[in-house]
């Protein structure tokens, strides 16, 4: 089969390109690097077709799509508090990216579009686990824009007949995920700082509860996605289906590194949400997906990876 992985040298995207090589399939990415990185690639050089381009721009992603059966549209600006910094790049990549390459997919006749949606869309309702059929309640700019990608993927589905499928990602972690950006995701920013001896910096209370979700997951549920039988723009839940607090988080890292560094305190972020944890019941009767990995088997081997990867940007 003839994949296209957008956002390929990305954290999620590079993971999903290397499972795909490794399946023989023909794969080709397309990035812009402007989070992706090149050596993320390294393994897979070669052997994949890699386009250096941005989807905002529309003639890319018809270059793109041509000849390939399915899209995993994993491309994004995936931060909450950078889309509340800097909202314009952020609207214009996953807003106006999104609908570039669902147009490029529909003219090109690809037969399946298989896109990475977010659990920010839930917002911070109070209701526990989240189910797909909650009425979203986003709370910021970053989860407008994959609400809406989910929409244009459902509309995409019922008026042009492109087969869609959108899979709400809770938290995902693990190896080749940046813990240098200001804007980093709480997993490997704790574990690097905590392997450095420097306290982790916590955005509230540390109380809040996360559906922490290891890559590997998230990889068989694309895997599912693209080969399930007929979709028509549904929406599912992709996560372990269990909810940890972020202080549980840092003692689990201090007592697999063998360390007790102590976290430090700082006022909630604007746009962060109290609590998160998923109702995988429906991505279960859609795809067949079970978890293939725990939290706590994930995090052993995340903290293994960025041990042997310290200095590597």
């Amino acid at each position: 089969m003839h994949f296209l992985v957008t956002g390929g040298a990305g954290f999620i995207g590079s993971h999903l390109v290397h499972r795909l090589v490794e399946q023989n399939h023909t794969v080709r990415v397309l990035d812009n690097l402007a989070t992706g990185k090149r050596h993320n690639l390294d393994a897979v050089a070669g052997r994949v077709e890699f386009i250096e381009g941005d989807m905002r721009d529309a003639a890319v992603c018809n270059r793109a799509c041509a000849g390939v059966e399915v899209v995993f549209h994993e491309a994004a600006l995936p931060s909450v508090p950078k889309s509340i910094d800097e909202p314009v790049p952020s609207h214009t990549t996953n807003m106006d990216g999104t609908f570039n390459m669902l147009m490029a997919a529909r003219d090109a006749k690809v037969r399946r579009f298989v896109y990475a949606a977010s659990s920010s869309a839930y917002g911070d309702t109070p209701t526990l686990p989240k189910v797909e059929s909650m009425t979203p309640q986003p709370l910021s700019p970053y989860a407008i824009q994959k609400l809406a990608g989910e929409h244009y993927c459902t509309v995409f589905a019922k008026c042009f007949g492109l087969q869609t499928i959108s899979i709400r990602y809770f938290n995902v972690f693990g190896p080749r995920q940046d813990p240098k950006s200001q804007y980093a995701a709480a997993i490997p920013a704790f574990v690097t700082k905590i392997l450095n001896g420097e306290s982790p910096v916590i955005y509230g209370d540390g109380e809040q509860t996360r559906d922490f979700t290891y890559i590997e997951n998230v990889i068989h549920a694309n895997l599912l996605a693209a080969n399930a039988p007929r979709t028509n723009g549904e929406v599912c839940n992709i996560a372990c289906g269990e909810h940890v607090t972020v202080n549980q988080v840092i003692d689990q890292i201090n007592k697999l590194l063998g360390t007790n560094v102590k976290p430090r305190y700082e006022e909630p972020r604007a746009g962060d949400i109290k609590h998160s944890w998923a109702d995988i019941e429906l991505a279960g009767k859609l795809l067949g997906f079970k978890p293939v990995v725990g939290f706590n088997e994930g995090l052993r081997r995340a903290i293994d990876w960025y041990k042997a990867n310290a200095t590597r940007g």
